[in-house]
């Protein structure tokens, strides 16, 4: 059975992520100017483009390998509505509204049946967000993917004198979580790796789930934007983080010069509690790896929170507050993050 296991030994060093990601960066340096111009929000969840009285966004991302799984389990039917939701949930970050979507799938072969099944789960996905998709492609690529990928483009749009930018959290705000359906689509390498080296298995149960193992990573990750276009309606927010690959560590990019103190986390999904019991996995890697039942996260004034958690429903609730120390701390396990 392994022990000790990290998402680095897993293969997805996410240091060394950040890292080439900031060696990519460091090469765009054209911005367009006038109308169109780029409002810059450096390392938020999405893009911000200026078109006057509004902006729209765009963010773009993909299902990573939980694809793997899908097909492990010949079940292709919501790794669509991962897709949208890992775009869509980062488009709301700033307090946009999605409203287009165009998707990507690199195959290596034709395949009617998987197709239809993606887009199956897309359709709902879509109609969760409220959003049309409006054109997308699929690319035949023999010699360069073996199996198939799938990634997505959300565009939205949000009024400028609403944009959430983050820069309004200030010491004193209190921390909201919005529950997660369980591991969304982040940190599935780590969690694959620990199925398969432990001998759980995709098909089996194991102990303290209700369904196989390749079943609960299959569960489709929370789409979230009606829930917080309603509150956004109704209440101040002065900052929200996707909680999606880094864990914890998401709610650095809102703003520096502030820590964010978790002083009663949300209790995580079954499925986070045995993936460590059979990896051996630290307390510190899975909340860097994982959401851990948090898979979304607001930012509002202290005396906003009550009124917060009851608008947004079943499972939200306070679960820290901002401080001034730079950070991102879980004392309860002894845990603290300082970079993203």
């Amino acid at each position: 059975m392994p022990k000790g296991m990290t998402y680095a030994k897993a293969g997805v060093d996410i240091d060394k992520k950040s890292q080439s990601i900031s060696a990519l960066v460091e090469h765009l340096k054209f911005k367009r100017k006038g109308f169109g111009k780029p409002l810059d929000l450096p390392g938020h969840f999405t893009g911000l483009i200026d078109l006057g009285d509004v902006a729209l966004t765009l963010a773009t991302d993909g299902v990573g390998t939980k694809l793997l799984v899908a097909d492990e389990m010949r079940k292709w039917d919501t790794i669509g509505i991962d897709c949208i939701a890992m775009n869509v949930n980062d488009t709301i970050c700033v307090g946009a509204e999605p409203i287009a979507f165009v998707d990507y799938i690199a195959i290596d072969e034709p395949d009617e049946k998987r197709t239809a099944e993606i887009g199956k789960g897309l359709e709902v996905g879509a109609r969760l967000s409220n959003m049309t998709i409006v054109g997308g492609e699929i690319a035949v690529l023999p010699e360069l993917v073996k199996g198939f990928d799938l990634a997505g483009t959300c565009l939205g749009v949000v009024d400028k004198d609403r944009v959430v930018t983050g820069q309004r959290v200030r010491p004193g705000d209190a921390i909201i979580a919005l529950p997660s359906s369980g591991i969304h689509s982040n940190g599935l390498t780590l969690a694959r790796k620990i199925v398969e080296k432990s001998g759980a298995g995709y098909r089996k149960k194991v102990k303290g789930l209700p369904r196989p193992m390749g079943m609960e990573l299959l569960e489709p990750t929370t789409i979230y934007v009606k829930q917080v276009l309603g509150i956004l309606n109704r209440h101040e927010v002065h900052g929200m983080a996707n909680i999606t690959g880094g864990g914890l560590r998401n709610l650095l990019r809102l703003k520096k010069g502030v820590g964010f103190e978790i002083e009663d986390p949300v209790r995580p999904n079954a499925v986070f509690s045995v993936l460590q019991e059979l990896g051996g996995v630290s307390d510190k890697e899975m909340y860097q790896t994982f959401n851990m039942g948090m898979g979304y996260s607001m930012v509002v004034p202290g005396g906003e929170a009550d009124a917060c958690v009851r608008t947004a429903g079943k499972g939200a609730k306070v679960v820290g507050r901002v401080v001034k120390k730079e950070g991102v701390r879980l004392p309860a396990l002894g845990l603290e993050y300082k970079v993203y």
